[in-house]
């Protein structure tokens, strides 16, 4: 067992673990929710695996008080959460149901008492479906009605809520769901998706102006990207130009525009889809962050594929071991996204905000009565193996504050149903019991580790 040389975080390095509403809340038809396009897609035949779908999920709508204390036994420092669109505004914009609100208002505080700094999340892919059925991401009124509800939900949590992600992986949101169409809304049309594209961008730039304008109190304002290395699977010029586009689609599409840049002009070709941009629109996009979020699973290794569809690649499997969803275990990856957005984009202040891994767990009775033990020693060496990459890029400069494990409880894993999990909290899904894995408690000793360093910290 290795132990990552955790000491040069410093004291105020942030270590938490991350959920969505969506893959761990239920409760979709409660207290006034109304549906989201997951809810939707899920509905619809072979969509999902197993016809899985998140009503019930985590039940976490019910059992936050619990998984409260699973994360004072885990020792975390932060709780990355989103907040579900559809139960704060059910027609997505117009009138707030306080209902739902409140929900996340018991929550805060709950989390604060217990010592635990929220990390909200605005969206994290459920949009309201009645927004969708009104033209969803691909229309300009979408971005507007993001910012609308920004600010309501920080005017009314912003007081105690320091930490605000606008969106979670918009490249998933955008590429997956409208061009792929293997996520919600599930659409296929490369016009929608780079539409809907540029409108996540602008909701992001405007949610940004909202939070600060409406909160109370003093807030830092980020974005998270999902971000991989690309590499060109050979040194044919065809694989070299493939792994370029491939790094536009998933890296610099993302990450130009917030920085100020504009939208890469390669990539403007490659998609040969008018932007629907007015004027201001670019400076609306590029608002200060006070943080990156980081994501990062695995790296691309990239072929090039003239008759596949826009942008022409394919991605190939590394040579390294894989996860249960087939993802190369490949750490160095985290450690040069990390230094790239340092040096290349100026980032002054980074989270790792989501990073883990699905294995298949082995769950065997324990030697207390009625107790069980849920052994996973692959994850717990990936949690190793990243978080020493994460100490070798801070070593060598990059400002990371903290690092959010995905995720916090086994869950709805998207279209992957409940087959797929991440958990450093296993959930047995048909009593809804949960036991932390042998990777949760590393974890834990990790971080008490980390703080035996600074015996004076806060």
């Amino acid at each position: 067992m290795s132990s990552p040389d955790t000491s040069v975080f410093g004291p105020d390095f942030l270590w938490g673990a991350a959920t969505s509403a969506y893959q761990i809340e239920g409760a979709v038809a409660e207290d006034g929710r109304s549906a989201s396009i997951w809810d939707t897609f899920c509905a619809v035949p072979g969509a999902i695996d197993n016809g899985d779908t998140g009503a019930e999920a985590c039940d976490s709508y019910h059992r936050w008080p619990e998984d409260i204390a699973l994360m004072r036994t885990l020792g975390l420092d932060s709780y990355r959460f989103s907040l579900a669109w559809p139960r704060i505004f059910p027609d997505g914009t117009g009138a707030l149901n306080q209902a739902g609100l409140d929900h996340y208002d018991r929550l805060v505080d709950a989390l604060l008492e217990a010592g635990i700094r929220p990390n909200a999340t605005l969206y994290h892919w459920d949009l309201p479906q009645t927004l969708q059925d009104r033209g969803g991401w691909p229309i300009r009124a979408t971005a507007h009605a993001f910012a609308d509800y920004a600010g309501a939900v920080a005017a009314r949590l912003g007081d105690r809520v320091e930490h605000w992600a606008t969106l979670n992986e918009p490249l998933c949101s955008a590429w997956i769901g409208h061009l792929e169409g293997s996520m919600a809304p599930g659409l296929k049309d490369l016009t929608a998706a780079v539409r809907a594209s540029f409108h996540l961008h602008l909701g992001h730039g405007l949610a940004a102006q909202a939070v600060r304008a409406a909160a109370p109190g003093p807030v830092r304002i980020g974005i998270t990207n999902n971000l991989s290395t690309c590499e060109p699977a050979s040194g044919s010029d065809a694989d070299i130009a493939a792994a370029r586009r491939a790094d536009g689609h998933i890296n610099r599409w993302w990450l130009d525009p917030i920085f100020g840049r504009g939208y890469p002009q390669d990539m403007v070709d490659v998609y040969g889809v008018d932007l629907p941009v007015h004027p201001g629109d670019l400076d609306t996009i590029a608002q200060p962050l006070d943080w990156l979020g980081v994501n990062y699973y695995f790296r691309q290794i990239i072929a090039d594929r003239p008759d596949g569809p826009v942008p022409h690649f394919t991605q190939l499997r590394g040579p390294g071991p894989k996860t249960a969803m087939g993802w190369e275990v490949h750490a160095a990856g985290l450690e040069q996204l990390l230094l790239r957005v340092t040096h290349d984009y100026g980032a002054q202040h980074l989270f790792v905000t989501e990073n883990g891994a699905a294995y298949e767990d082995v769950v065997k009775a324990s030697g207390e009565a009625g107790g069980l033990e849920v052994v996973d020693p692959e994850r717990t060496a990936y949690l190793e193996q990243h978080l020493a990459a994460c100490a070798r890029a801070v070593a060598a400069g990059a400002p990371l504050r903290g690092y959010y494990c995905w995720s916090l409880l086994d869950n709805f894993e998207w279209a992957y149903g409940y087959d797929k999990r991440f958990g450093l909290v296993h959930v047995d899904y048909p009593t809804q019991r949960r036991t932390i894995k042998s990777s949760g408690h590393r974890y834990a000793a990790l971080i008490r580790a980390h703080r035996a360093q600074f015996p004076g910290r806060a």
